[in-house]
């Protein structure tokens, strides 16, 4: 019985190995575009893109559906050689952490508020500013983004993003650097798994390998390094 209960998690871990690609074929497939072969975000919503498997054809497949001009970002659980016609404009390899604390967690309802988009150019504004990946006008669409505030201000914020079921992805996890040491951004993550697990699903992140300070942050919420990836970031 133990052996079949490990093999059923093992093999659901495994849409992790490649999370664009499943969240834009089951919780993202509302915002997904391309067929079946290739998948991937508006350019306004977001700038990932997911292949069934990363081949020279898929690629291709990829420069011809795909019409927009901002970059798109691939993840591949090896490194590989980008190919022509796409030019690689930066690699960064991630760690994936999955969360693996005590449910429910505890956090300050008071805090935090809810974000919409009349909150879009704050957001922007921040997320600018402290640069904790990719968002757009429309990234919010994802749902679920939080923040909080300081006399009509944004100072942090937190969001979901890729929904490879039954996993949901915390993202724009950022504070004003004004803002920093008073343990917002630790708000705003337990909020967020909170929210996760209440609907059934299982929180994790992504996190740059060298961002040793957030690293250890997210390691004492409760969140277990699960592998690394490896992220293009590729333009036409």
């Amino acid at each position: 019985m133990l052996s079949v209960e490990f093999d059923t998690f093992a093999a659901m871990e495994q849409v992790l190995d490649n999370p664009a690609w499943n969240a834009l074929n089951t919780g993202n497939k509302h915002l997904s575009f391309g067929n079946e072969e290739i998948k991937f975000f508006d350019e306004q919503t977001s700038p990932f893109a997911g292949m069934k498997e990363y081949s020279e054809d898929s690629f291709q497949q990829l420069h011809n559906l795909y019409q927009g001009q901002s970059p798109k970002v691939v993840i591949l659980d090896k490194p590989i050689i980008v190919p022509q016609p796409w030019i690689t404009l930066r690699y960064m390899k991630c760690l994936q952490m999955v969360y693996k604390g005590e449910v429910p967690v505890t956090y300050n309802h008071a805090l935090i508020v809810p974000l919409s988009h009349e909150h879009v150019p704050q957001m922007i504004e921040l997320t600018t500013l402290t640069n904790p990946g990719p968002f757009a006008v429309d990234t919010i669409s994802f749902g679920h983004y939080t923040g909080i505030f300081d006399d009509g201000k944004l100072v942090a914020m937190a969001g979901q993003r890729m929904n490879p079921e039954p996993y949901a992805e915390i993202s724009a996890v950022c504070t004003h650097p004004d803002y920093l040491g008073k343990g917002y951004a630790k708000q705003l993550l337990l909020h967020q798994a909170n929210r996760i697990m209440a609907a059934g699903s299982i929180p994790f992140l992504h996190v740059l390998d060298t961002n040793e300070r957030a690293i250890k942050v997210y390691g004492s919420l409760g969140f277990e390094t699960r592998t690394k990836l490896h992220f293009y970031v590729i333009q036409k």
